[in-house]
């Protein structure tokens, strides 16, 4: 079975002359509402503080660089001349930091 996408359908389309009258009223509402971008009616929105703060702190972690390049080249550059050292204990209080960070308080 094929379908005729060049015709779609065998009624023609719309001609101006076949559209509906609209209430005046209702057509300045909706102009009003596009020219002012404010709805007549009087809608209001209210934001908590919770979520203006999160608001602020994801745009300031977009602003932020997705990889420290400089630090990345620093640490190419210490491997490489063999200077970057490796603390053990540093390691494992950090290690031991985000397991107690990651806990459940109960």
């Amino acid at each position: 079975m094929s379908i005729d996408i060049n015709n779609l359908g065998t009624n023609p389309p719309p001609r101006a002359s076949d559209a509906t009258p609209v209430d005046s009223s209702e057509a300045n509402a909706v102009g009003a509402r596009q020219s002012t971008g404010k709805s007549s009616v009087g809608d209001t929105v209210s934001l908590s503080d919770t979520a203006v703060r999160l608001g602020q702190l994801g745009v300031a972690v977009e602003n932020q660089p997705v990889v420290d390049t400089k630090r990345v080249e620093q640490v190419k550059q210490a491997i490489m001349d063999g200077s970057y050292t490796v603390d053990p204990t540093r390691i494992a209080e950090k290690m031991m930091e985000l397991d107690m960070a990651l806990k459940p308080k109960t």
